[in-house]
């Protein structure tokens, strides 16, 4: 976790009239949430849907809401919304438990030898939650945090949390199957925000921004010339993001743009329609 984002140990009660509240950073969240907090929590998403971590800004209703927030379920990996806003967060309610749901998740450098920094610093890919191995590990981190919350409830979050873990495994086998008989899996992307997918499933994936920022020239004639030569017909794009840039590669390839959200709110559906469209378009 980012040295930005504090981990308090948690510890605390439901009043049992009312559902606890929870905060999460982006609308993934709202459903790992939701799923395993079912009818005892009510979530509030600090990033709403269609809004980007990167550019986002709190509002003043969302910091009044955060307030009245005994609980933080943060991604903790680093991302921009997090590292930018977390110490204005917790102080409108310094009582507020931040809980790291990356713990126990294997980061991947998206270090290159273009975006290396001079002071050694290793950057990490903060899009954990695209993994559905990583989903079951945040979802029980989430799960601890409930019963550690609120040890009453504990037999309730734990029963919810394996239907909804079993949720997952279900949708990792199908994403299995998909790809399942193929030797196509190369893909390009703009965004790099599909790693820990790409590497969970080994599909042979190229971003054209590195460490989230724009290739050098050299870098992106490289690109095009290596999707041309493989006869690439799509460059996968982010909604949330500015897509003036995708689009251009795509004129430059004879190809198209297709639309794939990494902030999806039905994450379990986005994530079956995301392979979907990796299965089509793949070559």
């Amino acid at each position: 976790m980012n040295d930005t984002v504090p981990v308090t140990p948690v510890g605390g009660e439901i009043n049992s009239s009312a559902p606890l509240s929870v905060a999460v950073t982006i609308p993934p969240y709202q459903e790992f949430a939701e799923a395993i907090g079912g009818k005892r929590v009510e979530v509030m998403v600090m990033v709403p849907p269609g809004a980007s971590p990167h550019t986002y800004e709190p509002t003043p209703g969302q910091l009044r809401a955060l307030s009245k927030t005994p609980l933080y379920l943060a991604v903790g990996t680093g991302i921009e919304f997090e590292d930018s806003w977390m110490d204005s967060l917790t102080s409108v309610n310094r009582d507020m438990q931040v809980v790291d749901t990356s713990l126990g998740i294997t980061l991947l450098s998206t270090e290159t030898e273009d975006t290396a920094t001079a002071d050694d610093t290793i950057r990490y890919d903060p899009h954990v939650w695209l993994s559905p191995a990583n989903a079951r590990i945040i979802a029980r981190n989430i799960a601890d945090a409930y019963i550690a919350y609120a040890p009453r409830d504990a037999a309730y979050f734990e029963a919810q949390f394996k239907t909804y873990d079993e949720n997952l495994a279900s949708l990792d086998e199908g994403i299995k199957d998909t790809f399942a008989g193929t030797a196509k899996n190369t893909v390009l992307v703009y965004h790099p925000a599909w790693g820990y997918y790409a590497d969970q499933y080994e599909l042979d994936m190229t971003s054209v921004e590195e460490d989230g920022k724009e290739p050098s020239p050299a870098s992106l004639k490289a690109i095009i010339t290596s999707a041309e030569e493989a006869g690439i017909p799509v460059i996968f794009a982010s909604p949330e993001s500015p897509t003036r840039n995708a689009e251009a590669i795509a004129d430059e390839i004879g190809g198209s743009v297709v639309y794939i959200s990494p902030l999806a709110e039905n994450y379990t559906e986005n994530l079956v329609e995301v392979t979907d469209a990796f299965r089509k378009w793949a070559v």
